[in-house]
């Protein structure tokens, strides 16, 4: 346990806790306590950084009250769970108590458990959760993740164990992953667009032994696919788990009276809760390990950040596998009573009818995603009246695409947000920041965390407007990659990530990102960054979409390629977009090749898939 004193200009004698007070603990606070001057006239404990007291530390209590009675001594910022356990033991009306006022920082210590714990006890009758034809309670949450947990605990599930949720985004989705914390369990979340034979990679990669399955685009019959998954050579998976649309929980809410009482046992907030895998784009999908602190602080901020109030509705589009539906959209819902609301399809013609219905006023998605709202012909911007906030995730949005969000959309707010898997956010626009931020940077480096631009040759700190590595450290930086060796891990011996970004920091402070340094284009000894390229591309008319990647070539051992898709109705002209972009780029930055796709693969992220592009774009200058 730390302590921190100081005297305010009344005379105050102020002791700052931070850390538990119990049984080891409680003889460092008698000390601390013995050392205040019994003549003091006021003296204050601060409990802003107690996430517990135990029986032990309630004795403290008891002799800090006998030396300094009545109201010479205040107890502040005691949390609701702090002040239960005064309640517990009798204790609360015996002490002058000041409630801690519901902030951000009362989450950042504790665990998933805990944050539903107090959910239940404090709102327990709000509804909180909803899809096309149901919704939920704070208690039914608890009442199905009992249920749910219980399940798994027959199955041997406990603390660490290695659980897979892999499923479309749903109301078991949410349901599970709960039911995974209550029981200590480890979370492994799985992309549910991949085939059997991926999935069951990935299993084998996180060790999972047991694997929650619902929707999955790839699995038509259900036994045959979990069977493939189950037999990929080095799965250990040892008992799968039905979490499919057709499960409804509600239907067994009668066993809970059996259940109450049981999975008690502690949860630590720093203890590993979630596994995120990367997404494989660069090969070998990694397991990145996350803490209920990582995500719970992470998640805080999302809710300043986006102004969030128990009036806000979060229409869920982005795929809850990914750090982005975890720490913007369904955790900050659950800190700020926010109600999530998970269609049973995001079909446009879906979408458009829940926001007429349920005046949802978050958002956040990818660009092409909301251009297909727009495109829609039942869009009405009287239907989307109560957006008040879009994050544009996945791919930068274009000066064309924002101008016509700002038309069809005019009172929403539109944010960029740059963040990895291994922490998450690292930088995001401002509420009320113009397209030129928005277009141009992924916003300020968010508070708390440490954000430095190194030379990747030297490692030199560079100075703002200079580009290299981005390196990043902080209170929602990752354990380190599951089962990694430790020199392939991408953390420093200074704590420092290096994200293998290229980027700068601007004259305001804003984070401008121009690149990736393993796609850097190294032709006859220039260094060419695809984002330039892609940047004067994407200004043609008739471009809808581009990647830019290196190509082999015998004489300057790279050359530029550029992957393309056209909006409807144009015809590629290869030398008249060579002439075009002759005027906007060196000659030696003009790509080499061009390679016109009727679409892109993409992952679940919403990013493109780069590993599969580039593989297509390869074997057509083969068949050449």
């Amino acid at each position: 346990m730390n302590f921190r004193t100081e005297t305010n200009s009344e005379g105050a004698y102020i002791l700052y806790l931070e850390g538990r007070i119990d049984t080891i603990s409680a003889p460092q606070l008698r000390t601390a306590i013995a050392d205040i001057p019994l003549d003091t006239s006021r003296v204050v404990l601060d409990f802003r950084d107690v996430p517990l007291v135990t029986s032990a530390g309630m004795r403290e209590m008891v002799v800090c009250g006998r030396r300094f009675p009545g109201d010479r001594l205040l107890l502040r910022n005691v949390s609701a769970d702090v002040l239960e356990i005064f309640h517990m033991v009798g204790f609360d009306n015996a002490f002058n108590i000041e409630k801690m006022e519901e902030d951000l920082s009362t989450y950042i210590n504790h665990s998933f458990k805990e944050i539903l714990s107090h959910q239940v006890r404090e709102y327990g009758d709000l509804t909180v959760l909803q899809n096309d034809h149901d919704s939920y309670t704070w208690r039914d949450i608890d009442t199905a993740s009992q249920i749910i947990a219980s399940d798994l605990a027959a199955m041997g599930v406990g603390k660490g164990t290695h659980v897979g949720i892999c499923g479309a985004n749903s109301v078991n989705w949410v349901l599970t992953f709960y039911a995974t914390q209550k029981l200590g369990a480890i979370a492994m979340l799985i992309n549910p667009s991949q085939s059997a034979a991926e999935i069951g990679k990935i299993c084998a990669i996180g060790d999972i032994t047991v694997l929650c399955y619902g929707e999955i685009a790839a699995m038509k019959d259900e036994e045959a696919f979990i069977d493939e998954v189950c037999s990929c050579e080095g799965t250990s998976v040892s008992n799968t788990y039905a979490i499919r649309n057709n499960v409804d929980l509600k239907t067994r809410f009668s066993e809970i009276d059996a259940l109450i009482g049981r999975f008690e046992q502690t949860v630590e907030a720093d203890s590993p809760c979630t596994v995120i895998f990367t997404s494989g784009s660069t090969g070998k999908p990694k397991g990145v390990i996350l803490s209920s602190y990582n995500l719970l602080n992470a998640a805080s901020v999302q809710v300043k950040l986006q102004h969030m109030t128990d009036q806000d509705k979060n229409l869920l589009i982005v795929p809850l596998f990914h750090i982005l539906g975890l720490v913007v959209c369904f955790i900050p819902c659950a800190l700020k009573n926010a109600k999530l609301y998970i269609p049973d399809n995001i079909r446009t013609d879906n979408l458009i009818s829940i926001m007429n219905r349920e005046r949802c006023t978050l958002l956040h998605s990818v660009p092409t995603m909301i251009i297909a709202l727009l495109n829609n012909e039942r869009f009405n911007k009287e239907d989307f009246a109560s957006l008040r906030c879009t994050y544009l995730a996945g791919a930068a949005a274009t000066e064309a695409q924002l101008k016509m969000f700002r038309e069809k959309m005019p009172q929403n707010h539109f944010m960029i947000a740059y963040g990895l898997s291994e922490m998450a956010p690292v930088s995001v626009t401002l509420y009320d920041d113009d397209d030129d931020h928005i277009l141009h940077t992924v916003g300020k480096p968010v508070e708390n965390i440490q954000l430095r631009i190194i030379d990747r040759e030297n490692g030199e700190i560079l100075p703002d407007g200079k580009p290299g590595e981005i390196l990043v450290q902080g209170f929602n930086l990752m354990t380190g990659y599951y089962k990694v060796a430790i020199g392939d891990q991408a953390i420093d011996d200074e704590g420092w990530l290096h994200t293998g970004d290229m980027g700068y920091i601007d004259n305001n402070g804003y984070l401008v990102l121009a690149g990736r340094y393993k796609e850097l284009i190294i032709r006859g000894g220039e260094n060419i960054m695809p984002s330039e390229v892609e940047a004067a591309i994407t200004e043609l008319p008739m471009i809808d979409n581009v990647k830019v990647i290196g190509v082999p070539s015998d004489f300057f051992g790279e050359e530029v390629g550029a992957c393309i898709t056209l909006k409807s109705g144009e015809v590629f002209d290869e030398q008249a977009v060579r002439g075009e972009l002759l005027k906007r780029l060196a000659k030696y930055k003009v790509p080499s090749h061009f390679f016109v796709f009727d679409e892109f693969p993409m992952l679940g992220s919403g990013k493109i898939d780069g590993v599969k592009l580039k593989k297509e774009a390869l074997e057509r200058i083969r068949k050449q």
